[in-house]
């Protein structure tokens, strides 16, 4: 868990700092940031712990920026507003989960927890397209034994298509089991994401276009 980065936007000093030590204890590193615009410049993390009420906007904001922007970052609201209709909006918004204050050091630990439980699913297969070694469980990719560095939505797209050789894969459920969205506007990012998928690959028509339909992962399974 030592390498797991979690960004914890508050405002309030005190508990910010009493909230870094005790991520600390549990083995999290952890980044800090009391604004809005020090949480959307924050480097990559694996988790985002997000005030609803900072001094220059309001954490609803960074939630819907960061998923137009195409973030799959999980976060967890961490605020005072208790009613319902805040906790609906919050989920709305993108946030994974919503702690309502004040909340107790156990609580906040096992939503962490229970968020990257679902963001890093269990391990699965290995996944053998001739010389195309995908292991889903280490999230790691090989060609010919060389190692193949992708982004985390780069190795989803890849698994999706690798799960089915040969199958064309509709464009909408690669956009759904990657980005967790039906929203057309990914349509652009999804060909982009594939264009750089292929020139890291190595070989541009091992992944096939099927205009109008989705991707096809060109190669029958060889293990």
């Amino acid at each position: 868990m030592g390498n797991l980065r979690v960004l914890v936007v508050e405002d309030d000093i005190r508990l910010g700092n009493a909230l870094s030590k005790a991520l600390q204890r549990q083995g999290y590193e952890v980044l800090r940031a009391v604004t809005a615009a020090e949480a959307l410049e924050a480097p990559p993390v694996d988790l985002i712990l997000l005030d609803m009420g900072l001094p220059d906007g309001d954490g609803l904001d960074i939630c819907r920026r960061l998923r137009r922007e195409g973030s799959d970052v999980p976060i967890i609201a961490v605020t005072a507003r208790g009613e319902e209709r805040d906790r609906v909006m919050g989920l709305r918004c993108g946030a994974d989960d919503y702690l309502v204050k004040p909340y107790s050091l156990a609580e906040l630990g096992a939503r962490i927890e229970a968020v990257f439980r679902r963001v890093r699913p269990r391990p699965r297969p290995v996944l053998e397209i001739e010389d195309l070694h995908l292991d889903l469980g280490a999230h790691e990719v090989t060609r010919g034994g060389r190692p193949i560095a992708l982004t985390r939505k780069e190795f989803a797209l890849l698994a999706c298509l690798a799960q089915a050789p040969g199958t064309v894969v509709p464009r909408e459920r690669l956009i759904t089991e990657v980005w967790g969205t039906a929203w057309q506007g990914v349509d652009r990012t999804l060909d982009v994401h594939m264009a750089t998928l292929r020139k890291k690959l190595g070989e541009p028509v091992l992944i096939q276009t099927v205009r109008g339909v989705g991707y096809r992962l060109g190669r029958s399974v060889a293990g």
